[in-house]
């Protein structure tokens, strides 16, 4: 069994929201893969990875390289583990096939695109049998409150 978590964005953008979401996950000492549905969308997050912050950084890296199973965090569009994490992240309309294999698995979408939200009632339905799953609203305020 796994925990899955919903994320439903409506005030602050993915880009604000996910990298507190990765350092909170590497301060547990899990590993994260971060699946994304583009090239395009990997690449945008890889440099934001790098930059969000001005006073530091979060190391992370894109799958194929040859460092892929040593990284704390890795960006991919495909379907593996090779860095051997413990928390799966899906973004961007990326579709979740199983939590096998993962300590908790972390579904974000955004409020505003109602294909994603339609895509997300899809997903919570797939992963419910077997799973413990749990959906965080967003606030006005930015605050994450649990709603199921």
């Amino acid at each position: 069994m796994s925990d899955v978590l919903f994320y439903h964005l409506e005030v602050r953008p993915l880009e604000a929201v996910l990298p507190a979401l990765l350092e909170k996950t590497l301060e547990r000492g899990w590993r994260a893969v971060v699946e994304v549905g583009s090239t395009e969308r990997a690449e945008a997050l890889d440099a934001h990875l790098w930059t969000f912050r001005d006073d530091s950084f979060l190391a992370h890296g894109l799958a194929g390289e040859t460092t892929d199973a040593h990284q704390p965090v890795l960006i991919t569009t495909g379907t593996d583990n090779p860095n051997g994490a413990a928390v799966r992240f899906f973004i961007d309309r990326a579709v979740p096939q199983s939590a096998d294999g993962y300590e908790r698995i972390v579904y974000m979408f955004s409020g505003h695109d109602p294909d994603a939200v339609a895509e997300a009632r899809l997903a919570w339905k797939a992963l419910k049998p077997g799973n413990d799953l749990t959906y965080w609203q967003q606030e006005t305020d930015g605050r994450w409150v649990k709603k199921a």
